[in-house]
């Protein structure tokens, strides 16, 4: 019995032996076909590629109406408590919000002193007097037409305000027919039509050859300017104050022409300095020769070494006009001839004056300007940060430009022209002027947004087709995103948040694109409806400990037209609980992996809004 036993055990043993060799040689053998495999497929050879293709295609992340990420995530990792909680959808609000401008809002701004316009700047709402409701559209409100025909004509139920085409019938801004606005391109100092005033400037301006690629409009109207500049490649940021004038940036935007509420009052412009090829004001009612100067000295601020500031309407041509303009000519001398005195500090050159339009070019460095002497008559700004511009007081100094070697060098590095522009290398990054930004990364972002892109495009091939005309990036980063979808068809705003770690706009602006500054715990200075597409990378996790998630999410409801998109790319963790709110607000959505494979955490959520109008009183 004992030798049985004895023979069984090393029988055993052998077969234990035998067994753990096998899966020694199994798994070295498995290793090893996978490394040559791998190996085949890196040396390009033999068709690798198109297996790893095949697999991808197999595998991709297609269809992913029902897909959740919560069984994979304890409720304590979720940010905010997300958890399994369930969120009220959110209601209607009242038909009276329809046009809601939080930030400028206009029972609000009448308790603000009007010295300045301090009234029409930005004036937030607190906490407890935020809306928690979906703004509704107007009765009848109708997807806008397509560009180049929403230049000359809206809907009228869109924008179903008529005042202005009593206001300024004579002056061919906008006409009211039978269902449809119709924008002639005509305006207070181009009567005859914008065509034609763009052609006097460019026989002074080299705007045709792609040197004069961005440009502002301050006070712009109904922006036929913008509109009209953009046949000369031309990207125009515009902005008018919410006033009387009724729905001023609403038409301009929905003619799909960038826009944006705002004034020149107390305050810098959201922009940062030296950045804008051309400036220009037509009756624009600025009081350029008012408070020292100060309005000038902004405009200055933000104007590139070698930019064009263009004045048209009063002072300038008074000999001539100061009877309409029911002025006289002792104001109008005098008004005139202080906006030189103050161009000559300022170091401009005036260039032309005829037929009521003045051209000034302002300054290529400081290196032989006259402000350069011992006891100037305006000192110059100091700022600690540039780009710190947010809410920030404009000053009565002049904004110095960075330092050169010699007088014919620009300040800031020359640029190309437009289209070279638009992936040249920007001079903010080749001189290592924006923190933790090279020439390689930057290289990297714009191949890293035109595989993003791609991407976008096989989930929604309606991106870059004209669908789409306005679209906003909420994070834009250093604008490779817009720069892989630029075409006449769209136009992206640029939007760098003012809590990012590093202000890139400079280099956005150097790229031939347009944005702007902005706190997306705060409402945007814009209409309700006037973005197609709606972009964000990152702002959840940027904004994670900052305001609310609602907060941001209706502040994009807000402003995203009835079934317009959006794109959030996000890390999981954050995008579980927007798309919890987005549900709540009625957004369709699907969540979809990252182009690399669904082992990457950052996570992309593609989502319409649904159709939403102004509910019947009777239902």
């Amino acid at each position: 019995m004992a030798i049985l036993l004895g023979f069984g055990m090393a029988r055993n043993l052998t077969e234990n032996r035998t067994r753990n060799t096998l899966i020694v040689v199994v798994v070295f053998g498995l290793c090893s076909f996978f490394y040559l495999l791998g190996a085949w497929q890196r040396s390009g050879s033999g068709g690798g590629d198109r297996i790893q293709n095949w697999v991808n295609e197999q595998t991709k992340c297609a269809q992913l109406p029902n897909l959740n990420f919560e069984t994979h995530h304890r409720t304590s990792d979720l940010p905010n408590n997300t958890g399994s909680s369930k969120i009220k959808p959110f209601e209607p609000c009242d038909e009276q919000y329809t046009d809601y401008t939080p930030c400028e809002e206009q029972k609000r701004a009448m308790t603000f002193p009007r010295d300045n316009m301090i009234y029409r700047e930005r004036h937030c709402p607190p906490d407890k007097e935020k809306l928690y409701c979906l703004i509704p559209a107007p009765k009848g409100y109708v997807a806008p037409f397509r560009w180049p025909k929403s230049r000359d004509f809206v809907p009228y139920a869109n924008v179903p305000h008529k005042s202005l085409t009593v206001e300024k019938a004579i002056q061919n801004w906008v006409h009211y027919e039978g269902n449809v606005f119709r924008f002639p391109g005509g305006g207070t100092q181009f009567p005859q039509g914008a065509d034609t005033y763009i052609d006097q400037l460019a026989s002074v301006i080299p705007i045709a050859e792609g040197k004069v690629r961005t440009a502002l409009d301050t006070g712009c109207g109904v922006a036929s300017l913008g509109a009209y500049l953009l046949k000369k490649n031309v990207l125009t940021m515009s902005f008018a104050p919410r006033d009387n004038h009724e729905a001023q940036v609403q038409f301009a935007l929905e003619r799909g022409v960038p826009a944006y509420i705002g004034v020149l009052g107390s305050i810098k412009l959201p922009f940062p300095s030296r950045v804008f090829d051309m400036a220009h004001c037509s009756r624009c009612l600025i009081p350029w020769s008012g408070n020292d100067g100060m309005y000038m000295m902004e405009v200055d601020r933000v104007l590139r070494p070698g930019g064009y500031w263009v004045l048209s309407g009063p002072p300038i041509g008074w000999k001539i006009h100061y009877k309409g303009w029911k002025r006289t000519k002792e104001d109008l001398r005098n008004e005139q001839r202080k906006i030189e005195q103050f161009t000559e500090l300022l170091c401009w050159k005036k260039i032309s004056e005829k037929d009521g339009i003045a051209i000034w070019r302002k300054r290529l460095n400081d290196k032989s300007c006259s402000m350069k002497q011992d006891k100037p008559k305006i000192g110059k700004c100091e700022l600690a940060n540039d780009n710190d511009v947010w809410y920030r007081k404009m000053e009565v100094c002049i904004t110095p430009l960075p330092e050169v070697n010699s007088v014919s060098e620009v300040a800031g590095g020359q640029l190309e022209p437009f289209p070279k522009r638009l992936n040249a290398r920007p001079p903010r990054i080749t001189l290592g002027s924006v923190p933790g930004f090279s020439v390689q990364s930057y290289e990297e972002d714009n191949k890293l947004w035109q595989k993003h892109v791609e991407a976008y495009k096989k989930i929604n091939n309606l991106l870059d087709t004209g669908r789409y005309r306005n679209i906003m990036d909420m994070n834009a980063g250093l604008g490779s995103f817009a720069a892989a979808l630029e075409s006449p068809k769209l136009w992206v705003m640029n939007v760098i948040p003012t809590i990012a770690n590093t202000s890139t706009l400079g280099v956005i602006y150097e790229r031939g694109l347009i944005g702007m500054y902005h706190d997306w715990c705060e409402g945007f200075s814009t209409y309700p409806r006037t973005y197609d597409l709606i972009h964000s990378n990152a702002i959840f996790s940027l904004y994670q400990n900052k305001c609310k998630f609602e907060d941001i999410l209706l502040e994009m409801d807000r402003i995203l037209r009835p079934e317009g998109a959006v794109i959030i790319r996000d890390k999981v963790d954050a995008l579980v609980k927007v798309e919890k709110i987005a549900n709540a607000m009625r957004w369709k959505t699907r969540l979809a992996d990252h182009e690399s494979g669904p082992h990457v955490p950052e996570k992309i959520l593609f989502a319409v809004k649904r159709y939403r109008v102004v509910a019947n009183k009777s239902s």
